[in-house]
C-alpha cells in the first residue's frame, strides 16, 4: 500500500535559502502607541499647605453641575477663577488637567483655550482672563473664527505651473460657503481622494488665506483645524501616530465635529468630577 503522506523536497519553503545581505536584519513598522486615555485624577490636597481650599472645591462642584445642565439643555456657562488666590487655582488646576483638544484664538487679548480631563470643560486664559467654560465648544471659538489673520486672495491668487485642479476647489468651497445653512448635511472635500499637486495646495492656501483659529486635537494621533478667511470654511487635516498626514480635508461647518464635546461626554464628564471631589473630601 503506498503511504499518501510525501516529505517535502528538501531546498524549498521558510529558512532554506541564504539571505540577502539587505536582509540580513528585518525591520518591522513601528507599531501605534501613545494613545490617551482617562485616568482619574486625586490631587494631593495636602500639598497646597493650610490654604481655606472651600472657594475652589465650591467652584468645582458648580462647573460639574453646569456640566450636566449644559449635557441636557445646550449652551455655556462660564467660571471667572480672578478671585481665587494662587492655592485655590492650583487645586482647580490639578484637578482638571489637559485633555485632548487645544486651540488658540487670535483675538484682542489672544486667548489659549485648553480642554481639561473632563470633556467640555475648559481653561481660557488671556492677557485679561482666567476662566473656565462649561460648553460642547467654547463660545470665543465660534464667535470669529473667519477674521482673517492672514487674508484671503480668492481668485486672484497667482496661478503658478503646476496649478490644475486647485481653482475648481475654490469655487466649490466659495458657492457653499455663500450658501452656509447650518441646518443642512456637513459638506466635505476630501483631498486626500482628489488628484491634485503641491502646487494646488499652496495655490488654495493663498486663496483661502487663514482665519483666526487654529484647533489641535489629540488622541490616536493628531487632528489640526484651521480656519480660513473664508467664511464657515475649516481646513482638517489628521494624521496618524507617526504624525503621517492620512486624511486632508476641507468642511464647509460651524465648528468641526471632532473638536466638539458631545452632550454625552459632558453628562459623563459631571458624574466623574462629583466622583473626584467626593475623593478630595
Amino acid at each position: 500500500m503506498t503511504n499518501p503522506f510525501m516529505m517535502p523536497p528538501t531546498g524549498f519553503g521558510p529558512g532554506s535559502q541564504p539571505l540577502d545581505q539587505q536582509d540580513e536584519t528585518l525591520e518591522y513598522m513601528p507599531l501605534p502607541q501613545d494613545m490617551r486615555t482617562y485616568a482619574p485624577r486625586i490631587p494631593e490636597v495636602e500639598a497646597l499647605g493650610d490654604s481655606d481650599l472651600a472657594p475652589a472645591l465650591e467652584l468645582l462642584r458648580a462647573v460639574a453641575l453646569a456640566a450636566a445642565r449644559v449635557s441636557a439643555e445646550g449652551g455655556s456657562e462660564r467660571f471667572d477663577l480672578a478671585s481665587l488666590d494662587a492655592q485655590n487655582r492650583a487645586l482647580i488646576a490639578e484637578t482638571l488637567g489637559s485633555g485632548e483638544v487645544s486651540a488658540k484664538v487670535r483675538a484682542i487679548p489672544a486667548i489659549a483655550v485648553q480642554e481639561s480631563v473632563f470633556a467640555g470643560v475648559w481653561s481660557l486664559q488671556s492677557a485679561e482672563a482666567d476662566q473656565i467654560e462649561v460648553a460642547e465648544i467654547p463660545s470665543c471659538i465660534t464667535a470669529a473664527p473667519f477674521t482673517a489673520h492672514r487674508a484671503a486672495a480668492g481668485q486672484t491668487a497667482p496661478l503658478a505651473p503646476g496649478v490644475v485642479n486647485a481653482p475648481p476647489i475654490l469655487v466649490e468651497l466659495n458657492d457653499k460657503s455663500a450658501a452656509f445653512d447650518p441646518s443642512q448635511p456637513l459638506h466635505v472635500i476630501n483631498l486626500s481622494l482628489l488628484p491634485h499637486t503641491e502646487e494646488d495646495l499652496a495655490w488654495l492656501d493663498t486663496a483661502l488665506g487663514e482665519g483666526a483659529v487654529t484647533i489641535l486635537s489629540r488622541g490616536y494621533g493628531n487632528c489640526r483645524i484651521t480656519a480660513t478667511a473664508l467664511p464657515h470654511v475649516w481646513r482638517v487635516q489628521f494624521f496618524n501616530s507617526q504624525d503621517a498626514l492620512i486624511l486632508d480635508t476641507f468642511e464647509v461647518t460651524t465648528v468641526p465635529e471632532v473638536a466638539r464635546a458631545a452632550p454625552e461626554d459632558l453628562a459623563d464628564s459631571a458624574d466623574r468630577l462629583l466622583k473626584v471631589l467626593e475623593a478630595i473630601q
